[in-house]
């Protein structure tokens, strides 16, 4: 039923439009007049400037042919950069880019996929029941779109964000995790005439990261530290350095835990590094600020929504491959809102990199299983 050549197409098309994080105009302008022409209803909502973007999440709507549970389909239109100039090249099968710019698969064979399978039904008068499409803004940025969109516009209560590697692969499980940023405020003074005026904000920083417990912390928590921005020059002590981490875990208590034994090992070497000046006693200045980045998505192993997709894999004669991920997604916010979503692998490989690629087999692949899913949803 798959119509490969027009799946092939359409990812060309998605693919040729760059739409890098924040500049998602062009390809939603292009996306609200397609699913106009597949029969949705089609909305763009306004988290555009709440996400910071061009454009708001687009909404689109199919009444059902039958009665039915709506059903939610979600897949984000931003990628991340190098995005301009995108030429999507098909050689043997298989989508790449020409090699200066990522291709733009994660997510845009998530979208082809969505439109395929929506066209199969429309063609062959397959009853399904509603249907909404949310094709979010800015999700390689923090989720900002998903986190904007108003889950009042949305019945359905099962969802699949078709967003992760691998083809026949659902993801029930992923961390919550949260973001830190440490401002360390010490005293400035000359490093060669009066260096002991001085109280160095990067060797206070150094001791509370030479402290802290970071990587993997256990099967189901990571820490890291990924960003240092401080100092003037190498003659000076410097006063003040900013530094930017995050930590993730499958247990929300794990997480806390670990959220603040990072925060302690900051105040620890500021106690540490406490020094007398001018015979006064001097403490670096420890500010921190934790923005909790994505909530916990944790759906049951026997979650009806699972057991629809492995019933249509079986349908197909395959089987679904179901576990947990280490990362955030759209998946995270949905779920957050009542809207049990499960993430649907769509062929993409070697995501965030000029070598990206999916096979325009493991689209056809998937588009078949989202149809299949929703003739028995």
């Amino acid at each position: 039923m798959i119509n490969a050549q027009r799946i092939t197409e359409e990812f060309a098309r998605l693919a040729s439009i760059a739409s890098p994080s924040g500049r998602e105009g062009e390809i939603s302008r292009y996306l609200v007049e397609r699913f106009r022409r597949l029969g949705a209803e089609v909305l763009v909502d306004d988290a555009a400037q709440r996400a910071g973007s061009e454009s708001g999440n687009l909404i689109a709507r199919l009444a059902g042919t039958r009665e039915g549970e709506p059903i939610l389909l979600s897949a984000h239109m931003d990628t991340v950069e190098p995005a301009d100039g995108v030429k999507p090249l098909l050689t043997d099968g298989v989508f790449t880019s020409a090699g200066e710019t990522i291709l733009g698969a994660d997510d845009k064979a998530g979208i082809a996929e969505i439109i395929e399978a929506i066209e199969v039904l429309r063609e062959t008068q397959i009853g399904h029941p509603p249907i909404e499409v949310v094709i979010t803004v800015c999700e390689e940025t923090g989720l900002s779109g998903a986190k904007a969109l108003d889950p009042t516009l949305l019945a359905a209560r099962r969802g699949l964000a078709l967003d992760t590697s691998g083809v026949d692969l659902l993801i029930h499980k992923a961390p919550c995790a949260n973001k830190l940023r440490i401002e360390v405020i010490g005293r400035e003074s000359h490093a060669g005439i009066s260096p002991e005026k001085g109280l160095s904000a990067i060797e206070i920083a150094s001791r509370a990261i030479a402290a802290m417990r970071l990587g993997r912390i256990d099967d189901e928590t990571t820490a890291n530290i990924g960003a240092i921005r401080g100092g003037q020059a190498v003659n000076i002590v410097p006063r003040r350095v900013v530094v930017e981490g995050e930590a993730r875990s499958h247990s929300v208590e794990k997480l806390a835990a670990q959220t603040a034994h990072m925060s302690e090992c900051f105040r620890e070497a500021a106690r540490l590094g406490a020094k007398q000046i001018d015979g006064q006693p001097v403490e670096a200045e420890v500010r921190i600020d934790i923005l909790s980045d994505y909530p916990l998505m944790a759906v049951p192993r026997n979650a009806p929504v699972i057991t629809l997709v492995e019933t249509a894999a079986s349908r197909l004669g395959r089987s679904i491959e179901v576990r947990a991920a280490g990362g955030g997604s759209d998946a995270n916010i949905f779920n957050a809102h009542g809207i049990e979503t499960v993430i649907l692998g769509t062929g993409m490989t070697a995501v965030h990199s000029v070598n990206e690629s999916v096979r325009v087999d493991d689209m056809v692949s998937v588009a078949q299983l989202l149809v299949e899913t929703l003739r028995i949803a």
